[in-house]
């Protein structure tokens, strides 16, 4: 076997660093996905092209509406496994939460469980949601003991009627078990709803173990698209819900633009109900297009694979240099956070910034979430600034 180059990443055996297709240069070593994806080379020629496009709306037709957001229903079913029919397109995650939320009840005397130091689009989602059911929203503190997915499942009871959950903590990539979390609910009689964005199209999700009745996902982290284009999973058993919205496309009849003031109550056929007006964006749709089709041809198991042998390599080298790491079954494949003593998260800044190393520094936690473009040349910048900052 030949040596590994500079240009290769530790999990080099499958994927290996695929640092030529991002818009990436070289005195950049970019480990902040969890923010914003690093720029796919042809998720940036698929704007230029769609751009050009758009200047020439004449040359649009009213097809043009409905093909290429159905062929991006069609490629993002197929990421989750799933048929088209399940797929819908939000501007954001709070807007799919928001959907999910207008489906759902509760009532006085309810619960609705959420992790503690949440993202705020989910904290903020139900909490209003408690407002206006007057249930409980029971906050969840991670028990040391017990970790995320014992202290979610010992919060879970008769009362509870929602599960807000994602699958890995945004802070520090913490692992959420949705399955042993989905049955826990399903007994309770509470619905699920999950938020994918730090975790879709890096860590494999099992829909048929986890049978969520939602999940919402931002399309410009870890699904490499760009931001303004959103992604929710609408379980059958909801598929007739009520959209946030009544916009004129989602509407059985709305391809016959001459039509359109022949009003029809009925909607499009699945989850597309709860498209978002702007859905058919000429713009953000093939950009999002490219992304997720790139996201197929590597797979989500190879993705996970390889940015697992990124991670275990950086936290064995942390652990080298005395920092706590988290363990790897308590953790995601993607996304790390490490332990640093106070004072040197606050020297972390300028010693990463140094060597152009771009990563979030949250409390006394280094949260690190690289891609398939990160190089082991990418790894010994990162860890010569921590081992400086201490």
């Amino acid at each position: 076997m030949n040596a590994r180059s500079s240009t290769e990443g530790p999990g080099a055996g499958q994927t290996g660093s695929q640092r030529h297709l991002f818009l990436m240069p070289e005195d950049i070593a970019y480990f902040n996905t969890a923010a914003m994806a690093p720029v796919l080379q042809g998720v940036h020629r698929a704007g230029e092209r769609a751009l050009e496009r758009a200047a020439s709306p004449w040359a649009i037709s009213s097809e043009d509406w409905f093909v290429d957001v159905e062929r991006l229903r069609e490629s993002f079913g197929a990421l989750l496994g799933v048929g088209d029919e399940a797929v819908a397109f939000v501007p954001s995650s709070s807007y799919g939460l928001a959907t999910a939320a207008r489906n759902l009840d509760a009532g006085p005397g309810d619960q609705v469980v959420v992790l503690a130091e949440e993202f705020p689009s989910n904290f903020y989602t139900w909490h209003r949601f408690c407002e206006r059911t007057a249930a409980e929203l029971v906050v969840v503190q991670r028990e040391e003991s017990l970790g995320w997915t014992g202290s979610v499942l010992a919060a879970i009871g008769d009362a509870t009627r929602v599960v807000a959950v994602p699958h890995v903590h945004w802070t520090n990539g913490a692992l959420v078990d949705l399955v042993a979390v989905s049955a826990r609910a399903k007994a309770a009689g509470a619905a699920l709803v999950i938020d994918a964005s730090q975790s879709l199209g890096a860590l494999p999700l099992d829909l048929a173990g986890v049978d969520p009745d939602y999940v919402v996902a931002v399309g410009y982290k870890w699904l490499l698209g760009p931001m303004g284009f959103s992604y929710l999973y609408v379980a059958e058993r909801h598929r007739d819900g009520e959209p946030l919205e009544e916009n004129w496309i989602n509407r059985s009849s709305s391809e016959d633009f001459a039509a359109l003031v022949d009003y029809a109550d009925a909607y499009r056929d699945g989850a597309r109900r709860f498209d978002f007006g702007e859905r058919s964006s000429f713009t953000l749709v093939p950009m999002a297009t490219a992304a997720i089709e790139q996201l197929n041809e590597w797979g989500v198991d190879r993705v996970a694979s390889e940015l697992r042998a990124v991670t275990d390599e950086v936290c064995r080298r942390a652990e080298g240099l005395g920092l706590t790491v988290p363990a790897p079954d308590e953790r995601g494949p993607h996304m790390i956070g490490i332990e640093v003593p106070q004072e040197t998260a606050l020297r972390l800044g300028e010693q990463l910034s140094k060597r152009g190393v771009i990563a979030s520094v949250r409390g006394n936690s280094l949260r690190l979430a690289p891609h398939l473009h990160v190089t082991t040349e990418d790894i010994d910048r990162l860890m010569e600034g921590v081992a400086a900052a201490l």
